[in-house]
């Protein structure tokens, strides 16, 4: 990469177009079936709904490429030929690849697997930065303390909206719900959520609570 390149605005080729993008997250009573509209609709892991409330595109799927669920995707003989996989324009896998060395004993990077598993389908797979993550600690750190984890929902917002250019209409989000795995900081999330809205950058559009 030349070295007047900002890594971060150039961390996710192929979205930085004035383009309306939706971002469809996976909290229970997700409805998000007007994302379809969107030039780029963008999902994570195993997209509950896909096909039905929220939603049938799928230009990009995120993929948690670190810890067990890719260990199990990896094993799982059928996982390609998941509806939201088959259908989706592109990858992304949020965590860069750790070398070798740092990953044993006990592997908790499957990058590798996962891009040998992908790429013969001839799609993009886009892997995030580390500058990615060490902006998202600073970002998040105020808020949370420490050495904060993000998630990969938070991790590809912020990808997103560092590389979409002055005057594109704001990303609509769907089916966010700030909760889950206890590791991430959730309510830092949230604020960032919060004030990207009160910006302009993005929409926020809660999931039901009947879900």
């Amino acid at each position: 990469m030349p070295d007047d390149v900002d890594p971060l605005r150039a961390a996710w080729p192929g979205l930085s177009d004035l383009g309306a993008v939706a971002l469809v997250g996976n909290a229970p009573g997700t409805e998000a079936g007007a994302a379809d509209a969107a030039a780029s609709v963008l999902r994570f892991n195993n997209a509950p709904g896909f096909g039905g409330r929220s939603g049938s595109r799928v230009t990009h799927l995120a993929l948690v490429n670190r810890g067990g669920q890719m260990r199990e995707w990896l094993a799982d003989p059928g996982f390609l030929d998941r509806p939201v996989v088959r259908r989706a324009e592109a990858f992304v896998l949020p965590f860069p690849m750790l070398p070798e060395a740092h990953n044993r004993p006990e592997p908790i990077c499957f990058t590798r697997g996962a891009l040998a598993l992908l790429r013969p389908l001839g799609k993009p797979v886009h892997v995030l930065p580390e500058a990615l993550h060490d902006e998202a600690r600073r970002v998040l750190g105020p808020c949370a303390g420490g050495r904060p984890n993000p998630s990969t929902g938070f991790l590809v917002a912020l990808a997103l909206l560092l590389g979409r250019p002055a005057g594109a209409p704001a990303v609509e989000a769907h089916g966010f719900g700030f909760a889950g795995w206890p590791g991430h900081p959730w309510a830092a999330e949230r604020a960032w959520f919060a004030d990207a809205a009160a910006a302009g950058r993005l929409r926020l559009h809660p999931p039901s609570s009947d879900g």
